[in-house]
């Protein structure tokens, strides 16, 4: 059955019901390969290609469950002339921009959603602009096709990212406004820039936060998410007087591909998992942590074996598929890379992932998943429906190349209760 809670996730498989996702458009244009890399890419994306695969993507959603595009949702708020100003008030802060408010404020609603996510272009109406190498007064946010991070679903409530680079940070000044605004959600977020105890740097992204069962946190810690950040978690957690478990898993800082703990495992099925065995089950230097909170006291702090087996203790024993086989570290590393760990499940054992991951799939369908192809499923000639497990596969010759797999590109905002 469903349920009436505008948020809802108490699991990472339980049936979709709503996710928000974001089309990539134009912002993912406006980049050069001299700003490449500030912009957190390695590449330059074609971007008629990578709609054409998005599209697959977000047809199969669109079949299973209630689909948000955050620009509509950012248009419906920015109608309410106050909200309008809060949120323009707060993105002048954070980047310093000024000049232009008038400009912004003469838009329609629309207009303005486009401009805060594509960028508004530099008038060069001084010597300061005019010598300036910058294009953008308001940086492009070229990476808010991955929905993921600036804002994080975890039971009833939404936790607001608190990202770990400034050229994100308009992701989650947009995400907090929609979730506080919009007439669909209008809930209570918790937002770790407002906590005035919080002790730097503290980040926290949503690609390294796995809600594994109601009482059960996965929270990758590296690059991306700090473990201030985690502390964050832990002091909201305090304030629920049931116990709870986090499990902690650190992260290499590099290659960059593993960013967070989602490149390298998920959750497939109540007792399925994708793991990258180099870092998930071999011995190595990253440590798997567990943190138990019971009546808002933290009462252990004790490092385990691996994600696996700390999982295992608590009643989840889960089946490891391996990213790449487990024959080859070279094909292991390659389909790590191109995000082959990185699987989002719309229901329990029924997930979607990129094909040209060809070793992943293939142990894939030796666990017993089908596999289907995303165009089957949006023109109708297959349904997930009628299988128990299956994988269905998205063209991604140009996605992955921005550096995430499906789950980075979705953030679920309801599931059924498993």
């Amino acid at each position: 059955m469903g349920n009436n809670k505008k948020v809802n996730i108490k699991s990472e498989i339980g049936k979709l019901e709503a996710v928000i996702l974001h089309k990539p458009g134009k912002e993912v244009e406006n980049m050069t390969p001299e700003n490449a890399e500030r912009a957190l890419y390695s590449d330059i994306l074609n971007l008629d290609v990578a709609q054409k695969e998005y599209e697959q993507f977000a047809g199969v959603l669109n079949k299973v469950a209630h689909t948000y595009e955050v620009k509509d949702l950012l248009s419906e708020i920015l109608k309410s002339d106050t909200v309008r100003k809060e949120v323009l008030d707060n993105i002048f802060a954070n980047e310093y921009m000024y000049k232009e408010n008038k400009f912004l404020y003469s838009l329609t609603n629309g207009e303005l959603a486009t401009q805060l996510i594509e960028g508004v272009k530099m008038k060069k109406d001084n010597l300061t602009k005019y010598l300036s190498d910058e294009r953008y007064s308001l940086r492009p946010l070229h990476n808010f096709f991955f929905t993921r991070d600036a804002s994080i679903s975890v039971l009833d409530k939404v936790l607001i990212g608190k990202m770990a680079n400034k050229v994100r940070d308009r992701e989650a000044l947009i995400m907090d406004s929609i979730f506080k605004y919009h007439k669909d959600f209008g809930v209570e977020t918790v937002n770790p820039i407002n906590c005035k105890e919080c002790e730097s740097p503290y980040t926290i992204e949503g690609g390294d936060i796995l809600v594994a069962r109601e009482d059960i946190l996965l929270i990758g810690v590296g690059g991306r998410t700090s473990s201030q950040g985690v502390d964050f978690i832990i002091n909201c957690f305090k304030e629920k007087k049931k116990s709870r478990h986090l499990i902690i898993q650190e992260l290499p800082l590099s290659p960059e591909s593993f960013i967070h703990l989602d490149m390298v495992f998920t959750l497939l099925d109540n007792d399925k998992c994708m793991v990258y065995e180099p870092l998930i089950m071999q011995q190595n230097r990253y440590q798997t942590v567990h943190i138990t909170i019971d009546n808002g006291i933290v009462k252990s702090i004790k490092t385990e074996n691996n994600l696996i087996d700390s999982l295992k203790k608590l009643g989840m024993d889960l089946k490891p598929i391996f990213c790449g086989g487990n024959k080859d570290l070279w094909i292991q590393e390659r389909e790590q890379w191109h995000s082959g760990a990185n699987f989002f499940a719309f229901a329990p054992g029924k997930v979607i992932g990129y094909g040209r991951n060809v070793h992943t799939i293939e142990e894939m369908s030796k666990n017993g998943f089908d596999v289907l192809k995303a165009q089957d499923v949006v023109s109708g000639k297959l349904n997930p429906n009628d299988y128990k497990s299956c994988v269905v596969t998205i063209d991604g010759a140009e996605l992955p190349r921005g550096g995430g797999g499906a789950r980075c590109m979705t953030m679920p905002v309801r599931r059924v209760d498993l």
